[in-house]
């Protein structure tokens, strides 16, 4: 194969230039305008390469098919899928995070080529380098019809990291697939067919009021109840103070006033259970803020945001040993490990498409630190390649 380091690298540039920032607190999907543009731009692109169904669905969903060589029509179709949006995690003074990239090109301590960030914004990599890699993938393997291949299905999704879901995703359009690849994860060779279970907890803080020179005795201070829930999450089982297998509670916003409260906390575990036990914690110490502050009153809302996709992926052997054989026909060290977090995969797998995660070659993610190596993305590419040639094979 040719060397894909210009291309990768010229669409990436191109594609972390528009901001897609999602936002949580909309209730559309997709949550802003620029997830709209970057869309447009990869479906005019998917058209402008030979692919003239390439389409946006009504929510930003943009899919196009890649049609299986001359007699391997009945072979299985699979899909490659990446996210549109950035994180807004990261929240700056004077401008939002995911606004005003400047990419900086520079050589790492290893002698590799790296892209990352200034320093004062997200550089984006997450996600728009799984994109990259999909469609200089689509490129090559539409310049090269000696690689034959069964249908292959381009998925670019919005909002992921809203933690929403996929509301209006086009599952009939998919149902067909026999396997979907998330390109969406960190450093090479890690391929990934675990996440985290996701719960996300609400919690409501309602104090009694009274004019602060004659409190004593009287006032339940909503906002004193939501530190003090908040100084009850063990900080033993914090994101800062695990890895590896290890789940947590983690704090992510607090807002209020004294008359009322909002803590939103997420809990993450890999066992089920595990998780289920930390959202019944959370009312023991809801009771407990109560009894602190007479008169108040705490309310514990929770709803799974989304599961472990182990148990469902394992269930398809084939998904996992061709995706393996394919990092060894690339020339691929991989190693498997936990995604401590999720992605669409995770959400796809559940409703019946099992979806694995493949390594981009980023580091830092949502954070203004974070950078991407060159010549990891173009391994990724080489992989999604192999990948389509080998499930051509069978």
């Amino acid at each position: 194969m040719e060397n894909f380091s210009a291309t990768i690298t010229r669409r990436f540039l191109r594609y972390v230039q528009i901001r897609t920032t999602s936002d949580k607190y909309m209730e559309e999907t997709p949550s802003s305008a620029g997830q709209w543009e970057l869309a447009q731009l990869l479906a005019d692109e998917l058209k402008a390469m030979g692919i003239p169904d390439a389409e946006i669905t009504d929510h930003c969903y943009v899919l196009a098919i890649l049609p299986a060589s001359p007699g391997f029509e009945a072979k299985p179709a699979i899909g490659f899928m990446a996210h549109l949006d950035t994180s807004q995690d990261v929240c700056l003074a004077d401008a939002e995070s995911g606004k005003n990239v400047t990419p900086v090109i520079e050589k790492n301590d290893k002698g590799e080529t790296i892209i990352r960030s200034d320093g004062k914004t997200l550089l984006g990599a997450d996600d728009k380098a799984g994109i990259a890699e999909i469609m200089s993938a689509v490129e090559y393997l539409l310049a090269h019809s000696e690689i034959n291949h069964g249908p292959v299905m381009i998925i670019f999704t919005p909002d992921e990291e809203t933690g929403k879901g996929l509301p209006f995703f086009p599952l009939q359009r998919v149902n067909t697939l026999a396997a979907c690849y998330t390109l969406d994860g960190g450093p090479m060779g890690e391929l990934e067919i675990e996440c985290f279970n996701a719960i996300e907890a609400k919690v409501f803080f309602t104090g009694r009021v009274i004019h602060l020179g004659t409190a004593r005795g009287k006032l339940a201070n909503a906002c004193l109840m939501a530190a003090a829930f908040a100084a009850m999450l063990p900080r033993s089982e914090s994101p800062e103070a695990t890895d590896g297998y290890y789940g947590y509670y983690c704090p992510t916003q607090i807002s209020g006033n004294l008359d009322s409260a909002e803590l939103e906390v997420y809990i993450r575990d890999f066992d089920l259970s595990r998780a289920s036990e930390r959202a019944a914690a959370l009312e023991i110490f809801a009771k407990a803020v109560e009894a602190q502050f007479p008169g108040g009153q705490v309310r514990v809302e929770c709803k799974n945001q989304y599961y472990n996709m182990k148990d469902k992926i394992e269930e398809h052997p084939e998904v996992l040993s061709r995706l393996e054989e394919a990092a060894k026909l690339s020339g691929v060290e991989f190693t498997l490990k936990p995604i401590r977090g999720g992605t669409d995969g995770s959400k796809l797998t559940q409703m019946g498409i099992p979806t694995p995660n493949i390594f981009t070659g980023g580091r830092n993610f949502h954070s203004v630190d974070e950078w991407v190596s060159v010549p990891e993305m173009e391994a990724a590419c080489r992989l999604t390649i192999e990948l389509v040639r080998v499930w051509g094979h069978y």
